[in-house]
């Protein structure tokens, strides 16, 4: 993996690699296989999440490129916005996140509280617009600082592309290294899946290590499910595009959409249920919109007995737990 990553720009933001710890007394709980848990919600990037990863390539090529300046989107309680602008604190860059009221949650500090705190100390411009103005908005925004000098970079939602997806390209081969130092084979990865970038990049990265392990995403984002197997096909095929992997362009993208629920941002009963479960069993806290809502799934697929040809499950946690205050009502 070294030698196929090595030639792009990568800056260091996180920690890794993260920890791969047993969820023995969950496991035993559910009676299915074990499970296993990759700890990214541990990068250390502002309370850490997925995002880092992607994050140490995006500002890599950014910095390159010459940027000063970085705009990203995201909904209004994104935890790719608050990644995105800890990596500029971290690195001198001035931020911009565009947040859109995607997500009908109700609640008195949506808007103030969680990540938006969070965005705010950490030095970001803050704009909040509803979803239909987010193009306007952002080519507006970007024309104003061009003309003021400000050399602009744009981080695509979720920093889902082929240059972010080599973050979980990385992390794919984290996985497979701490497996086999634990004894195991990895034979199925679950995981929140919604802009796509992590799915991409864990099936470019096991398909580069010669894996065989199926990878799981759990759409916890869009009622559109072929939009998203269409969106998520195309990053997998540009990242391996990108990185020269031609030759794996037949690994398959498996999303699961059983438990998206009401919609992306809005937990289901299975959701409030996962997160208590983990708390109260293993001492670990999920968060309500991606990884509380793919433990949820991942819990049903073990009791419907979907993974019992399987037996080492590893669950990516994807971080996001700052957005928890926001949430306190749904529990």
């Amino acid at each position: 993996m070294t030698d196929i990553l090595s030639g792009f720009p990568r800056v260091e933001l996180g920690f890794s690699p993260t920890p791969l710890e047993p969820l023995d007394r969950l496991s035993e709980l559910l009676g299915g296989p074990r499970i296993w848990i990759k700890r990214d919600d541990c990068t250390g990037l502002a309370t850490g999440g997925n995002k880092t990863r992607k994050l140490e390539f995006l500002m890599g090529d950014a910095k390159a490129q010459g940027a000063n300046t970085v705009i990203t989107f995201g909904a209004v309680q994104s935890n790719h916005a608050r990644q995105t602008a800890a990596a500029c604190a971290k690195l001198g860059l001035e931020c911009h996140l565009i947040l859109s009221r995607r997500v009908n949650w109700r609640h008195a500090e949506y808007e103030t509280s969680g990540n938006v705190l969070l965005d705010r100390l950490l030095g970001a411009h803050v704009h909040v617009t509803e979803p239909a103005n987010v193009e306007t908005l952002s080519r507006a925004l970007i024309d104003d600082l061009s003309r003021k000098g400000r050399t602009c970079y744009v981080v695509p939602t979720g920093g889902s592309n082929a240059i972010g997806a080599m973050g979980y390209m990385r992390c794919a081969s984290e996985i497979v290294e701490q497996a086999g130092a634990l004894g195991f084979r990895p034979e199925v990865i679950v995981h929140a899946t919604s802009s796509g970038g992590t799915q991409a990049g864990l099936v470019a990265g096991l398909a580069a290590e010669k894996q065989e392990c199926r990878v799981f995403g759990i759409n916890v984002y869009d009622r559109d499910h072929a939009r998203l197997e269409r969106r998520i096909t195309r990053l997998v095929l540009d990242t391996f595009e990108r990185t020269r992997r031609l030759t794996n362009t037949s690994a398959q993208v498996q999303i699961v959409h059983d438990f998206l629920g009401e919609d992306y941002g809005i937990p289901t009963r299975q959701t409030i249920d996962a997160i208590r479960t983990l708390a109260s069993v293993e001492g670990i806290v999920a968060d309500p919109v991606y990884s509380g809502k793919a433990l949820g799934g991942l819990f049903d697929m073990v009791r419907r007995r979907d993974l019992t040809s399987f037996r080492n499950v590893v669950f990516v946690h994807t971080g996001g737990v700052a957005s928890l205050p926001v949430y306190a009502t749904a529990f």
